[in-house]
């Protein structure tokens, strides 16, 4: 038997238990609100005309969606060039998971999803809940 070998093998496995025990999901603090941080690359093939339309029906969702309570929209400018041909980033805000269930199967953010699809390279989403 390869004592060493299991040896080695159980400290690895303590030490990645140990890691994950100190890594914890944030939680909601009272007063704060989550956050839906959405990055969009386009297929080169898209025309302006069609990214157009995509940001026009995104920034549709909050009048049609009552659980959005914040939603803000722009195109990457930053100087650091990491943005990995990501060009858009949308952040929509809601007060509760809850709510943020109910958007993601809303029928309007469905219809978006199917806008956005013929003209989507790539996505990104994060989402966190806003310390102070």
């Amino acid at each position: 038997i390869n004592y060493l070998g299991s040896m080695k093998r159980i400290l690895l496995f303590l030490l990645i238990m140990g890691i994950l025990s100190g890594v914890k999901a944030q939680k909601q603090e009272p007063g704060s609100v989550l956050r839906h941080v959405v990055l969009f690359k386009f297929k080169s093939d898209s025309s302006p005309e069609d990214i157009k339309k995509v940001e026009n029906a995104f920034r549709q969702l909050p009048k049609k969606v009552k659980e959005v309570k914040g939603f803000e929209w722009g195109l990457n400018n930053s100087p650091e060039n990491l943005n990995d041909g990501f060009t858009h980033c949308f952040l929509v805000t809601f007060s509760s998971e809850k709510n943020r269930e109910i958007y993601l199967v809303h029928p309007d953010h469905k219809a978006f999803v199917e806008v956005l699809k013929p003209h989507l390279d790539k996505a990104m989403v994060v989402d966190f809940w806003a310390g102070k």
